[in-house]
């Protein structure tokens, strides 16, 4: 769904560039200490138009600074301190304990390859929610739900690979988008037409029947999100086996099937849209044991040959930051 939003944010619309030099602790470490010393104006022009419209204004930086002071008091003792890259980004991960503090803070800033602030959070230790399927093997056989090469910009086991992962039904979730020359959009980033995603074909990545859908939600404009419907336009799928599939964020009137309808793998579902609680085109895929979104438990999803980077994929589980496509005859 949409990419977290707690305590402060994170946005999914970004504008990567090769240009500059990645990230280093030390840009990191400059962040927290603005933070903390109310730099808000600095940390704010350093931050994506996308983040900037997520927050909303300056204010709320601070409104965010004043609530973390006042629930966990001050930094006590630096637990770990980490830089690594994240496919196209560079991500610092703070993670110490503090006075009031019940279990150890967080902070965690992504940077875009131009090194602006493009993700930030502040809060209690993420932790991936318990689950019973860790071990599980997928029962269907699914190719991918695209065509064409994605990017996975969520996706793995980890939080900081995958923010779906605290969500019990969501835990082994997936998000995808399109990236072409380095960005998931070419000119105006306000456009929805913009995103190279837009308007993608979504197709079954199984045999299976569709339980439910929903087709009238509209297409969020950039900066606004509708978090009273999180899946926005989607359809739900039973693959049998009690493995039930999670498509979301269709553009509006694009939904494809209808409830009752037997579908085999490629049949087209709808179209990539923004509809949902997202804050940018892209398409949300999960497995769970139920068909009701926050009613069941997540499950693996194995898919079957694909491309990942460039190297073929016999079954596998897609992983943040990796560039992926079906197999295709020339493969």
């Amino acid at each position: 769904m949409k990419p977290l939003l707690a305590a402060i944010a994170t946005a999914l619309g970004l504008s990567w560039g090769p240009s500059a030099p990645a990230a280093t602790a030390g840009d990191g470490r400059e962040v927290y200490r603005l933070f903390l010393d109310g730099g808000f104006d600095t940390i704010w022009s350093q931050m994506t138009p996308e983040m900037r419209a997520a927050l909303g204004s300056v204010r709320a930086l601070s409104d965010v600074q004043a609530d973390v002071l006042t629930r966990y008091g001050a930094e006590a003792d630096l637990l770990t301190e980490t830089t690594r890259p994240q496919g196209a980004h560079t991500v610092y991960l703070r993670t110490a304990r503090w006075t009031t503090a019940p279990v150890p803070i967080q902070f965690i800033v992504t940077f875009t390859a131009k090194n602006r602030i493009a993700g930030l959070y502040v809060g209690e230790q993420l932790t991936p929610a318990d689950s019973r399927f860790l071990d599980y093997q997928t029962k269907t056989s699914l190719r991918l739900p695209v065509e064409g090469e994605w990017y996975v910009y969520w996706g793995g086991r980890d939080i900081i690979d995958n923010y779906h992962a605290i969500d019990p039904g969501q835990r082994f979730a997936m998000d995808l988008i399109a990236m072409e020359n380095g960005a998931s959009h070419a000119g105006d980033p306000t456009r929805l037409t913009s995103y190279h995603c837009w308007d993608r074909p979504i197709l079954a990545p199984a045999d299976g029947t569709v339980i439910s859908t929903v087709t009238d939600a509209p297409d969020q404009p950039i900066g606004s999100t509708d978090p009273d419907n999180p899946a926005g336009n989607h359809v739900w799928i039973d693959f049998g086996n009690s493995e039930y599939g999670l498509f979301a964020h269709f553009r509006q009137g694009s939904v494809a099937v209808t409830p009752g309808q037997q579908v085999t793998t490629g049949t087209a579902l709808g179209r990539c849209g923004n509809s949902g609680n997202t804050s940018e085109p892209h398409l949300h895929f999960h497995l769970q044991t139920t068909p009701e979104l926050g009613q069941g438990e997540g499950l693996p999803a194995f898919f079957v040959d694909y491309i990942a980077d460039g190297q073929p994929v016999t079954r596998g589980e897609p992983q943040r930051g990796q560039t992926i496509r079906p197999v295709s005859s020339g493969d």
